[in-house]
């Protein structure tokens, strides 16, 4: 197929107002925030749950963005639970009636709410969608996006198969922070504190130090102690090829960021894609790009953008803000720190000296404000040269010199400098970026002129004159004058870009009423692009529900028990103690065929695992799983659009990472021929009840015991710590021969695995077991409850088994089989992400049904 080529948006993050102007003014095309929840409801609904705008404030705000020309999108990027539908609903009305020009959204069934509710209303798929193929956007689409922002772990080459693939839009993130694992895949959060990242809690947990453990020994890594902490993108030298491939929309990322970094970003990516559009090459300056690194980084690169290198990704050595590398420790003296400069540094900037932590396992980082610089003992006159080493001298009791060490960086983390280079693009009285307006200028002697002002998006206004033009008595009126004071819009948000001039005689009108004219016509364009679109929105959740109709009323059967192992050691023992079914989730496809056929010759339905994620170079594996002729337990939305036109698909079992989180996302995933289905891990043990009584019992598979895979990611920490290669072509692929655990600095070790496309999953180091629920669960119809093992031994696979079992028939009481568990477990037990807390209360009848 050939896509339309588009000149990309340039989109800025906004939490605040100071943001929202720096955007602004630096030229984003688009600025994408948070909406809180309005008086009255308890919550919004963005994942960015401590920055945003107040629901009351939106429509002027949208008002103000599209007098500027630019384009606010709004964030509903999150979950959204049963309890909440009736209060999502309300808000989606309000944002549609706001004039929002798209909104972002995770929640398939909140996609398909959005464009029930207001048809006119684009929605955005969320990249924690977790959208890395043709097929996965094709997936948003079917439940009613229009565009959708592609995973971060994409490659140039990535983007470009999916582009020429599907006419969806497409948009890529090209700055800020990474997450260590894939959007909408991540489980930390929920599984250590309670605080879902799919709900907008986010607690960080990528940034916290590890201990690797290789082999049941801990390795030395050196200055690496932080495994899981990526750089930051960094794409502007690839926005050329990102313009070439024909995305849509180029996204900074950064809501918690300041207006200085939103300013740089916004105008640095804006200059870019300018130039690249109009074919002139890159023209940053190094000044400019240290001025990028400056304001927030954690390293920059454009690191899965421009291929896997594993060795990139994670440096490891701080979580942090570094800034830019200004020179390296030589020494101390009584007053100061010997540094050899690589950057000139002046009194004033903010530095930190760089451990790697290796004395203070709390992360403290000496450091302070540069008082001054001294050689030979006395202080520098003029500035300083790169390559010498000077004595830097702090602030009394700033810097404790007893704490660093020769050959440790140090980083300009603050740049007064910079401060006062991004100043005009913060405090200017007047518009900073304008747009272009087209003017054409009517006037024949005699009548009224009239002035028409048309904008970039084709939107036009005329106005007349009060007085007729008169007969010129000395110099008449012509197209060097009326250009002169038709294109004096100084501090307004336009300039001048094209002047028609349809003259008829030799006229005569004032510099005043011309100057009025003018100002008559800027006013009334900004009102005409300031006007809320035309939209009717319809409360559609109750219609949606009964459309849905009750859970059909089943009588249950016994107890089944799905059995999840991941070596051909496990599977030895599932098939001694015996299963309602068999998973194989192998790191290896060669191994899956002869397993398969020794659990059907066991008599035993066999399953294989899919993949949570599938790149474009991936797809031929969708053909080779149907080749085993084997139930699939789905984990991709790309994986699971494909299979719609796939003729006789086996059955099909949706897992948890389709993150089916309510009864409208449920039964619509379920209607793309899925048997059954496994809730998102952000379901408490109730609300999976509860979920249950709406979609009926025999259409959900519970997890009654597994590792909570906490984090799903591209970046391999088998390649980085236990090789020098780049990716699995040099790597050696030792996750074929060791077995690692992160530790964390609780004593817990959590197991690390590789998949079949060499993207790591950090599981939970102790089982979650859901005991305490199994007596409620069971009272409300569920039967299907999956084992999940990770590391567990052949033993430790029969006795959990063989306890489950026991309990489900009525053998063992729940303390017995909570007991029996924490025997065979290595580091104890937990309740996870089950756990319901005590102010969660019950609901005899959900407020969503009445």
């Amino acid at each position: 197929m050939v896509r339309a080529r588009v000149k990309p948006e340039v989109m800025s993050p906004v939490g605040g107002h100071a943001q929202l102007r720096a955007a602004v003014e630096a030229g984003a095309d688009a600025v994408f925030f948070g909406v809180n929840a309005p008086a009255g409801e308890s919550r919004g609904f963005h994942a960015r749950a401590k920055v945003g705008f107040s629901a009351e404030e939106l429509p002027d705000l949208m008002k103000g963005l599209h007098e500027r020309g630019v384009l606010g999108f709004v964030t509903f990027n999150i979950l959204v639970f049963d309890r909440e539908l009736r209060q999502a609903e309300r808000q989606l009305i309000h944002l549609a009636e706001s004039g929002v020009d798209a909104l972002i959204v995770q929640d398939h069934g909140m996609v398909r709410l959005a464009r029930e509710i207001c048809p006119d209303l684009p929605i955005h798929g969320s990249t924690q969608m977790s959208i890395t193929s043709a097929e996965g956007a094709e997936l948003a689409r079917r439940f009613g996006a229009g565009r959708v922002v592609l995973g971060r772990e994409l490659s140039l080459k990535d983007i470009e198969r999916i582009a020429n693939t599907t006419d969806v839009e497409l948009e890529t993130f090209v700055h800020g922070a990474l997450c260590v694992s894939y959007s909408g895949q991540c489980f930390s959060s929920e599984a250590w504190g309670g605080r879902s990242a799919n709900r907008g809690q986010c607690a960080q947990a990528c940034r916290l130090p590890y201990e690797m453990i290789v082999d049941g020994l801990e390795r030395d890594l050196g200055d690496a102690r932080y495994l899981l902490s990526p750089g930051d993108l960094y794409a502007l030298h690839q926005v050329p090829d990102l313009v070439r491939i024909g995305v849509d929309c180029l996204k900074i990322e950064g809501r918690y960021k300041d207006a200085e970094f939103v300013a740089l970003t916004t105008a640095a990516y804006r200059r870019a894609v300018d130039e690249a559009w109009a074919g002139r090459p890159l023209s940053v300056t190094p000044q400019e790009e240290r001025d990028l690194e400056q304001v927030y980084s954690r390293g920059l690169g454009p690191h899965f953008m421009a291929g896997t290198n594993h060795q990139t990704v994670v440096r490891g050595r701080a979580p942090r803000h570094r800034g830019v590398r200004v020179g390296t420790v030589r020494g101390a003296t009584e007053r100061g720190v010997l540094v050899e400069l690589s950057e000139v540094v002046h009194a004033g900037d903010g530095l930190v000296f760089d451990p790697a932590n290796w004395r203070s396992p709390q992360g403290r980082e000496e450091g302070g404000f540069l008082y001054g610089l001294w050689q030979g003992g006395r202080p520098l006159e003029g500035a300083p040269s790169v390559g010498q080493v000077y004595e830097l001298r702090f602030g009394r009791g700033a810097v404790d010199a007893r704490m660093i060490r020769e050959g440790d960086p140090v980083w300009r983390t603050q740049d007064p400098g910079l401060n006062a280079r991004v100043k005009p693009l913060l405090d200017a009285a007047d518009p900073v970026h304008t747009r272009p307006v087209t003017a054409q200028f009517v006037g024949r002697v005699g009548e009224v002129p009239a002035l028409t002002l048309t904008d970039e998006g084709g939107r036009s206004v005329t106005v007349h004159g009060e007085a007729p033009l008169q007969e010129a008595r000395n110099r008449a009126l012509d197209e060097v004058a009326l250009r002169e004071q038709l294109g004096k819009l100084g501090g307004t948000p336009y300039h001048l870009s094209a002047l028609n001039v349809d003259l008829h005689g030799m006229g005569f009108l004032p510099v005043s009423a011309l100057n009025a004219l003018r100002r008559d016509a800027v006013a009334a364009l900004t009102a005409l692009r300031g006007q809320a679109p035309d939209r009717r929105t319809t409360p559609k959740l109750a219609e949606s529900l009964a459309a849905l109709g009750p859970a059909a009323p089943t009588e249950p059967g016994p107890p089944r028990l799905h059995v999840l192992v991941r070596t051909p050691e496990q599977l030895d023992a599932a098939l001694d103690v015996g299963a309602d079914s068999v998973t194989l989730d192998y790191l290896e496809l060669y191994g899956l065929k002869p397993s398969v056929e020794r659990v059907k010759a066991a008599g035993i339905p066999v399953r294989v695992a899919s993949p949570r994620i599938l790149k474009p170079t991936e797809q031929n594996l969708e053909k080779f799983l149907l080749s085993l002729d084997a139930e699939l337990l789905v984990r991709s939305g790309g994986l699971l659009e494909g299979l719609q036109d796939a003729p006789n698909h086996p059955v099909l079992i949706g897992d948890f990472s389709l993150n089916a989180a309510n009864v409208l996302t449920t039964r619509a995933l379920l209607d793309l021929g899925l048997t059954r289905i496994t809730p998102t891990h952000d379901l408490n043990a109730r609300q999976i009840t509860e979920l249950a009584g709406l979609v009926g019992p025999e259409r959900l598979e519970v997890i009654a015991y597994q590792h909570l895979p906490v984090f799903h990611t591209e970046h391999c920490v088998f390649c980085r710590f236990l090789s020098e290669g780049t990716d699995y072509t040099n790597c050696g692929h030792p996750c074929e021969s060791h077995r690692v655990a992160l530790r964390d600095e609780r004593g817990v070790q959590h197991p690390v695995m590789a998949d079949v496309g060499c993207r790591n999953t950090v599981f939970e180091g102790r089982p979650q077991v859901a005991g305490l629920h199994l007596e409620d669960w069971l009272a409300a119809g569920l039967r299907d409850f999956r084992l999940e093992f990770v590391h567990e031994t052949p033993e430790q696979v029969r006795g959990v088994i063989r306890l489950h079992r026991a309990a489900l028939a009525g053998e063992l009481d729940l303390a017995e089989l909570q007991e029996g568990l924490d025997t065979l477990a290595d580091q104890g037990t937990t309740e996870g992400s089950l756990f319901v807390p005590n102010d969660f209360g019950t609901l005899d009848a959900l407020p969503l049904l009445g």
